[in-house]
């Protein structure tokens, strides 16, 4: 006779848990055993799953190692220290041929339009009234000037008046230019006198005091003016010529301090004179460097 006939087999690799109870025939499934026994079955698996993983990553990190030494040449290679990698000696250095050198290069200076304006040697361009003051008008400003007559002489003495012609024959003045220009009743004669050099100017400008005064210059429609009544004149030099004007009424009214038009006229034909010899200087500047 055998003890326990008809009752399941004790498995002994399953734990105790997962055994089949003694004496439970035909009863109610004990719940909480299965339960046990699928969680264990649940941390098995999850326990295979890890260790597979680190398997699998072993085996890729140790294919990457693999591919890395065998692109460098030789997958059997050990590593190297850092003492076994060449030496600054043996890596190769830059090229000793020397760069290629560029030559310093600079545009000339440009040349100075004073130089042409200052001695007769360079100064000759062609020149007369009509180059040196030219036009039918002149705009300055809101203020429009009506030409009128014009001229040019060898002799200086015979364009000017007062202690001027002896100014300028002193500093050997060779050619003098006039213009006048009016404005609502308003005249102004322009005077450029031509010296050989500057210094001969600018002596003639020092030269000149109260009663060295520029001959005013009418006709053509423009009647005479300044020969008997008080006007404003100047004096100054740019280069080899020294301008003058002289600015009065054409009505034979004196002129005063207050009268502030006749004031502004003389000053714009002084500013055209001084810029038109300027820009014969700069237009030979420019020609020369062109050459």
């Amino acid at each position: 006779m055998s003890y326990g006939q008809g009752e399941p087999q004790w498995d002994p690799w399953k734990p105790s848990s997962e055994q089949s109870q003694w004496g439970s025939r035909g009863g109610t499934p004990d719940w909480a055993a299965l339960a046990e026994a699928s969680e264990a079955r649940n941390r098995r698996r999850r326990l295979l799953l890890i260790l597979g993983g680190a398997l699998a990553t072993i085996g890729i990190g140790a294919a990457v190692t693999v591919a890395v030494v065998s692109a460098n040449g030789n997958a059997n290679a050990p590593n190297k220290p850092a003492g076994a990698l060449p030496s600054t000696a043996d890596i190769p250095s830059e090229s000793a041929d020397p760069a290629p050198s560029f030559a310093p290069t600079s545009a000339p200076p440009p040349l100075n339009p004073m130089d042409f304006i200052s001695s007769a040697k360079k100064d000759t361009a062609p020149i007369s009234a009509n180059t040196l003051l030219p036009g039918t008008q002149l705009t300055v400003g809101a203020n429009v000037y009506k030409r009128g007559p014009s001229d040019e002489n060898t002799n200086c003495a015979s364009a000017v008046q007062g202690t001027l012609p002896a100014v300028l024959a002193k500093n050997h003045c060779t050619k003098i230019f006039r213009a006048t220009y009016t404005k609502d009743g308003v005249a102004v004669t322009v005077g450029v006198a031509l010296f050989d050099t500057a210094s001969q100017a600018t002596k003639a400008k020092q030269g000149a005091d109260g009663k060295s005064i520029l001959r005013s210059l009418f006709g053509k429609g423009v009647p005479a003016f300044c020969r008997t009544t008080v006007c404003r004149s100047t004096t100054n030099s740019y280069g080899r010529y020294a301008y003058f004007t002289l600015a009065g009424f054409t009505n034979g009214k004196d002129v005063t301090a207050k009268d502030a038009k006749v004031f502004a006229a003389g000053d714009d034909l002084a500013e055209f004179a001084f810029r038109q010899i300027r820009r014969r200087g700069e237009a030979q500047a420019a020609a020369a460097s062109n050459q």
